[in-house]
């Protein structure tokens, strides 16, 4: 991949979501119904990657002979760990037909998939960030999409020039259909449950990146405990959110507040910035990451309540530590869990001081 080129992706995605999405409004559609439910069409796309997958297994089986040699010599170490099809891939019919679930068919769902799943997460921080993140889809498509290309050229193969069209086509046809979105209720979220969901919900993505986006489906045995606790997770979570909002102190407001603006900020640059941290422009991506973190700061914090942030954050770096440290397997379960860390960390020292607040003031 071109370092200058993600570099620059990287830096011109930051300043729009810097300067531009704060001051983006948009109004959303108030239906209700499965159809206008971000969540909903993330377990369809999801549900065609495991298809595709099924499907890639059995042309490779019946094909290639079980040999992916051909097409894993153009990738990464990581990949395309085949799970035994049976006899079902004895009994397909005509097996030649299923040549397009090789990179094909992931080259245009996968950004669907990523933009599904970040619109689901904003959908739960509440209708305006839901509504400023849904404007934002169009400059999401085209940042993610031109990430996406690059990684495509980067491991130039004999599917890269129909996988570039592919992921064009998805660029376009994505945010058209994203526009059809539609809010929860409008109530503010409430801080335990949305962390608790957004660890969940992201282990289930890491599930299916590996799985079915790295062709992986022999992990999948591996990765079902694991899912299984993750649904029921999140299921308990979602749960406790719909319950309605409990009496937030301003401590706990900020911080929704600011992880609101962050989530928001962080939509348009947030593909680059990850893939900047593994192909050489680890740099850029820690100061624009910085620089996010401090503008949703800007946004979503009081100023008086100064103190609280600083104790918040040295409690928040203690909690990512122990996140990281405690993950394991793929850098982003790493870092999923070292963001979880700081936001019940951090979470823990502002609900203790808002309690304090609330005894002196009864006091």
């Amino acid at each position: 991949m071109g370092t200058v080129a993600l570099a620059a992706l990287i830096t011109v995605t930051t300043a729009y979501a810097v300067l531009v999405l704060p001051r983006m409004n948009s109004p959303v559609r108030r239906e209700r119904g499965w159809a206008r439910h971000p969540g909903f069409w993330l377990l369809v796309v999801t549900a065609l990657l495991f298809v595709n997958q099924v499907l890639f297994t059995v042309y490779v089986w019946r094909e290639w002979h079980g040999d992916v040699s051909r097409i894993a010599r153009y990738l990464p170490a990581g990949w395309f760990a085949l799970a035994d099809p049976g006899r079902f891939a004895d009994a397909f019919p005509a097996p030649g037909l299923l040549s397009p679930t090789v990179l094909r068919v992931q080259a245009f769902l996968e950004l669907p998939f990523v933009l599904l799943a970040y619109l689901t997460v904003c959908r739960w921080c509440g209708a305006p960030v839901f509504g400023r993140a849904l404007a934002a889809r169009w400059a999401v498509s085209a940042s993610y999409t031109a990430t996406f290309c690059l990684i495509e050229w980067s491991l130039h193969n004999p599917y890269t020039t129909g996988d570039l069209v592919l992921r064009a086509l998805s660029g376009l046809l994505v945010p058209i259909a994203a526009g059809r979105l539609a809010p929860g209720p409008d109530r503010e979220p409430r801080l335990v449950p949305l962390v608790v969901s957004l660890a969940a919900l992201g282990s289930l993505v890491l599930a299916v990146y590996d799985t079915a986006l790295l062709y992986n489906l022999a992990h999948a045995t591996a990765w079902l405990p694991w899912s299984a606790f993750a649904i029921a997770v999140l299921a308990g979570a979602r749960w406790w959110a719909a319950r309605g909002p409990g009496r937030a102190g301003p401590a706990i407001g900020a911080v929704c507040a600011c992880l609101g603006w962050f989530l928001l900020l962080f939509f348009v640059p947030a593909l680059p910035l990850r893939y900047g941290l593994n192909f050489g422009t680890t740099a850029v991506s820690l100061a624009c990451g910085a620089v996010l973190v401090a503008r949703a700061l800007w946004l979503g914090w009081p100023r008086e309540l100064a103190r609280t942030l600083a104790l918040a954050v040295l409690a928040g770096c203690a909690g990512a530590t122990a996140g990281d440290l405690l993950a394991h397997g793929l850098p982003e379960a790493r870092l999923l869990a070292a963001a979880a860390g700081f936001m019940l960390a951090g979470g823990a020292v502002c609900a203790i001081t808002d309690r304090k607040r609330r005894r002196v003031t009864a006091v």
